[in-house]
């Protein structure tokens, strides 16, 4: 029965080595994905390569249907599972300045590491931005703790808030999905220009 760690089937000191592990998996697989060149990421705000999305879409629907899943089958206790509370207010805002940063730079933290690790010297320049954003926002904590508490409402899923089955939440993001990708293949056929012979 998952979540392993919750049930005490290792350690804290393993869990570390463990996510070490994934974290590294991950960046490998960023890699390889092209997503250490932010070139190829901003391609997608100009509409001409939308792989960042349907990546995305990709692993939200894997890991969603997974969950559920092995929920089903009595795999994993989804109560033991930590979801991040909600600040409806304060991520509203943190993705509006995480969207500018990533349309200007090219990069979103992630791939930024990924980017570094190569040498891009672009990267380093991101990571700078990000520890220096990271410096203002401690500095200036007190004058913005409003906003940042600003929308609380707890580990807060989109089923619950609705109040609808969770299996229809699924299905409803499957056809969010299914669009979202329809549509990405739309905008690259339109706004990509294959280089001339």
């Amino acid at each position: 029965m998952a979540p392993f760690y919750k049930f005490g089937y290792f350690g804290t000191e393993t869990s570390f080595v463990i996510a070490l592990l994934l974290g590294i998996g991950f960046g490998f697989w960023l890699e390889r994905a092209g997503f250490g060149e932010s070139r190829k990421l901003a391609l997608q705000f100009y509409f001409k390569d939308m792989t960042v999305l349907k990546v995305m879409f990709s692993a939200i629907l894997t890991a969603m249907i997974g969950l559920l899943y092995l929920t089903l089958f009595g795999w994993l206790d989804l109560s033991k599972v930590y979801v991040n509370p909600t600040y409806l207010g304060a991520q509203i805002f943190g993705g509006l300045v995480f969207g500018m940063g990533f349309a200007i730079g090219g990069y979103c933290p992630g791939t930024s590491v990924v980017g570094a690790v190569l040498g891009r010297i672009d990267a380093y320049f991101f990571l700078g931005g990000i520890l220096f954003g990271m410096l203002v926002f401690g500095e200036m904590f007190p004058l913005i703790e409003g906003l940042y508490n600003s929308g609380f409402m707890d580990a807060a899923k989109v089923s619950d808030w609705l109040n609808i089955p969770t299996g229809l939440t699924a299905f409803f993001v499957i056809l969010m999905a299914l669009v979202m990708f329809l549509g990405a293949e739309w905008l690259e056929t339109k706004f990509r220009k294959e280089p001339q012979q």
